[in-house]
């Protein structure tokens, strides 16, 4: 029974004619852009083409904190190589403790790069063996574009990925709750274990700014240029956005999610 019900299903599959290919009907949008709605693509530019994520690296992150043996109240230290991170920072001293669930909102939300080395050297002993924990399980997702230098997101030769890839990856985050939290936060306060307050600031403009507007990530280095991934709930409509080397990702992003949900409003 099992194996004709397979038959079955592998027979109406290969009789179904393929989908019909996003139609790119943004094509100045960024570089490299997709545009989902409920779950669909609908729209995209390139949208398999491997490029520099910036920090939208940061989802893979978070991703592979989370499901490995998350403890968001572990104390973590700031080693002297996270303190001197560069690129956006949240100000972390070298010695200081913060508990691991302030340092993932730290990196999510004000995408702190020293809370991100803290991170991952506290969840795998160091950098390299995090990273590898990375395109593992990029591996395990199937995202064939994607590959991992670094857990912040710096410009290095090598850290890639795709349009697509980075819908994917942004779908699994969003799954687990503190990742979805934390990047609808337009600011938040982190506490060091000895009483010192650190105030971030969220880099997403979209937030409390563009009706809906829920996360997720943003990133810039000279090398992938502006990036983004939007995610937007309005009227049970569902967009998500993603935006490779983009000329101006906030007036686009908004006016893509203003699109999609006309577009998902519109009789079929």
């Amino acid at each position: 029974m099992i194996a004709a019900a397979f038959v079955l299903a592998a027979t109406a599959a290969a009789e179904s004619p393929p989908a019909a290919p996003p139609e790119d009907r943004f094509p100045k949008a960024a570089a490299s852009y997709l545009v989902a709605i409920d779950g669909r693509m609908v729209w995209a530019g390139k949208p398999d083409e491997p490029r520099p994520p910036a920090s939208l690296t940061k989802i893979m992150t978070a991703l592979v904190l989370l499901e490995g043996d998350w403890r968001p109240e572990a104390p973590v230290a700031v080693s002297r190589a996270a303190a001197a991170e560069t690129g956006s920072r949240a100000g972390l001293r070298a010695g200081e403790k913060l508990p691991a669930g302030d340092l993932l909102t730290a990196m999510l939300v004000a995408s702190a790069n020293d809370a991100c080395v803290a991170l991952a050297e506290h969840a795998a002993g160091g950098v390299p063996a995090f990273v590898a924990a990375m395109n593992a399980r990029a591996a395990a997702l199937g995202l064939a574009a994607t590959r991992f230098e670094n857990p912040c997101g710096h410009d290095a030769p090598g850290q890639r990925s795709s349009a697509r890839d980075l819908l994917a990856l942004a779908e699994a985050a969003l799954a687990h709750p503190e990742f979805a939290r934390a990047v609808a936060l337009r600011s938040a306060e982190v506490k060091t274990t000895g009483g010192r307050r650190v105030a971030l600031k969220s880099g997403n403009h979209l937030l409390g700014r563009s009706p809906g507007v829920i996360g997720v990530k943003t990133g810039w280095t000279p090398e992938a240029g502006k990036c983004l991934v939007v995610l937007a709930t309005r009227d049970g409509v569902r967009v998500m956005i993603v935006l490779l080397d983009a000329a101006d990702r906030w007036w686009t992003a908004a006016a893509l999610v203003e699109e999609a949900l006309d577009a998902a409003r519109a009789p079929r």
